[in-house]
């Protein structure tokens, strides 16, 4: 019997100068493949990627997750993460921080999201009564637009992060879960953080009006942001009987993500902010206000975020598993 022809180890599944779709951040772009390289750990391939419509400055190399081929589905796949944001940021956009910072009147459902880039699946139907829609065109923001948009540094503490990657780990890597309903919601965070504030502050003043409409306003955006863009795949199964409890109201006490999700969740959210508050159109004054609120919070919770993070994550069923996974 003749030796067995050796198989030659598969290419990488994306070539140089291909057109495809990248995700940056939350949300899936236009690009094309200008290198590939195969990672130092020999486990699978890197792609050196330009943005449509951005200078090489920008250039990057991306692991393969972060890739999707250019197809239809996956164009209307980018649309659909595009018009989330745009969702996310309707009804009361930010203009001022006394007008808040929600986004009342959101339509859709909460029930998906596009938090990482390994968790995100391309298949989608896009069908209606009058047949498949059309493709809407997409494409990166230009670079010019990208400068004037509202920016807002917020400075996370050290240990804070470090929470975020235990977070991250415990979750994605070990398959664990943070008990729900919370110990500690968001609403008590933040009613604990007003009645500190507060004494600071001069009643009746407008800065108790600013800092009471930017707390309104984070409880909104946490509300509407949970289901999109804080959950990790593996979380969405709960997420999903939580939301079914909410809206049966089988529970008078939790009756929705700030009086049923914690410190953790708004971890996710303080380091997405930035990132939101681009999408809106506040002017520089403004902008400036709200940062100077959100320090102001941010540093409060960096103190105490010990006293409100769960101390153990809790270990899901197998059947919860392999539900996650098929997820």
């Amino acid at each position: 019997m003749p030796p067995r022809k050796e198989q030659p180890p598969p290419g990488p599944p994306y070539s140089k100068d291909e057109r495809v779709l990248c995700f940056h951040m939350d949300m899936l772009y236009e690009a094309k493949v200008l290198d590939v390289r195969s990672r130092e750990d020999g486990n699978g391939w890197q792609y050196k990627i330009h943005y449509k419509g951005w200078k090489s400055s920008w250039d990057d190399w991306v692991p393969q997750d972060r890739i999707r081929k250019f197809t239809d589905e996956n164009k209307e796949l980018a649309s659909q993460l595009l018009n989330q944001y745009k969702t996310l940021m309707s009804g009361r956009t930010i203009k001022h921080p006394k007008k808040s910072i929600g986004g009342r009147g959101a339509n859709g459902s909460d029930l998906s999201s596009a938090r990482g880039s390994e968790e995100r699946n391309a298949g989608t139907t896009t069908s209606s009564g009058r047949g498949p829609r059309r493709i809407r065109e997409f494409e990166l923001e230009n670079e010019e637009h990208f400068q004037n948009r509202p920016c807002v540094k917020l400075p996370i503490a050290d240990h804070l992060k470090a929470m975020l990657v235990d977070d991250w780990e415990n979750i994605t890597k070990h398959q664990q879960l943070v008990p729900l309903p919370h110990p500690n919601p968001v609403n008590k965070i933040f009613a604990d953080y007003l009645k500190f504030e507060r004494m600071n502050r001069q009643s009746g003043s407008a800065s108790i009006d600013v800092l009471e409409e930017t707390i309104a306003g984070l409880k909104e955006y946490f509300d509407k942001s949970l289901g999109r863009i804080l959950l990790y795949r593996f979380e969405r199964p709960q997420y999903h009987e939580m939301y079914e409890q909410w809206t049966n109201g089988m529970d008078d006490k939790h009756k929705g993500p700030c009086d049923t999700y914690g410190a953790e969740h708004l971890c996710r959210l303080l380091v997405s902010l930035p990132e939101l508050i681009a999408q809106t159109n506040m002017d520089q004054q403004s902008v400036n206000r709200l940062r100077q609120e959100l320090m102001t919070f941010s540093a409060w919770f960096s103190k105490h975020v010990t006293r409100y993070f769960v101390s153990e994550y809790e270990k899901p069923s197998t059947e919860y598993i392999d539900k996650a996974r098929s997820v």
